[in-house]
């Protein structure tokens, strides 16, 4: 698991990776200028957090029924 924030859940190394094609994907498309639509891409960034998240909870609630 990465860590890359401590209020942020560990990351698998796949999502990892998919974060920062993403951000790649994002500052590439900021380099056209400001008026390039950024949401489809924060969007998919927002759902890989939330399901990492989801995974981090899921597991917790495991470990502690341990």
């Amino acid at each position: 698991m990465i860590r890359t924030h401590p209020n942020d859940p560990p990351l698998t190394a796949g999502e990892a990776t998919r974060l920062a094609l993403l951000g790649a994907r994002m500052a590439k498309r900021a380099i056209a200028g400001e008026a390039v639509d950024l949401s489809d891409l924060q969007g998919k960034f927002n759902r890989i957090i939330d399901g990492a998240r989801a995974r981090a909870e899921q597991a917790s609630k495991t470990a502690k029924g341990k």
